[in-house]
């Protein structure tokens, strides 16, 4: 059971720029196509950085330079507040940008994007292939379409998928009911492992926003004692004779 991969909700048409484009293309880019970034790519189509609407900004709102010799003011300032004044008198993509750029391999599920998201407080990922050439660009809006699967179609493909295909099992053995994305699992399993197993295994399904666990089990696997062979036949529980 694989969980849907990023390279299948991602859009492969990507608007790009390069290191040399100048800003008022970056700036019409993002205009004409209705975006809020764009990566920046090199020769290779690698990924050398990211321009977002906030870096464009940055360098509206520069603050005026100050009088007097100028490569002596911007040694007097700390290292991100030296990197910040650059950004702010960019004339193209290669300086405005952020680097190094965070980005998600095709072949990552969802739930990665999504913690990279939310990590570095991003709306939308470059995507990469192997060899880290750009493939495609996946936003937040991308990665919330697998909620949008119908509490009948979530409430199959636990069936199949977590019972009969992963735990083997008859899919009438446990009750499957689904309500706005949220799944209730009731019936008895032979393991508490399988427990753990179908629960855990729901939680990745996609469109699955929680888990009701109501299963119960007939054995606890994780309290099974091990036999131990007798030593000489000595009787069970018995001290041995030296």
């Amino acid at each position: 059971m694989n969980p849907t991969k990023v390279g299948a909700v991602m859009t492969d048409d990507v608007v790009t720029a390069r290191y040399g484009t100048p800003f008022k293309e970056v700036v019409r880019l993002l205009r004409q196509h209705r975006i809020s970034g764009l990566p920046v790519i090199d020769e290779d189509d690698k990924i050398i950085g990211v321009i977002s609407e906030t870096d464009l900004m940055r360098r509206q709102a520069r603050p005026p330079e100050p009088g007097g010799h100028l490569a002596a003011w911007v040694r007097g300032l700390s290292r991100d507040a030296r990197q910040s004044a650059a950004r702010s008198r960019a004339r193209t993509a290669g300086g405005l940008m952020s680097a190094p750029a965070v980005t998600v391999p095709a072949e990552a599920a969802l739930s990665e994007a999504a913690r990279l998201m939310t990590r570095h407080g991003i709306e939308r990922l470059p995507v990469v292939d192997e060899e880290d050439r750009l493939v495609g660009i996946v936003t937040r809006r991308d990665l919330l379409q697998v909620f949008l699967r119908s509490d009948d179609e979530i409430r199959r493909a636990v069936q199949r998928e977590v019972f009969t295909n992963a735990l083997r099992l008859s899919p009438d053995v446990v009750d499957v009911a689904v309500y706005d994305g949220v799944v209730t699992l009731t019936g008895q399993l032979e393991h508490r492992d399988d427990v753990t197993a179908a629960v855990g295994l729901t939680h990745r399904m996609d469109g699955v926003v929680d888990v009701v666990d109501h299963l119960t089990y007939g054995f606890d696997d994780r309290h099974a004692q091990t036999t131990r062979p007798t030593v000489h036949g000595a009787a069970e529980g018995r001290p041995r004779r030296t």
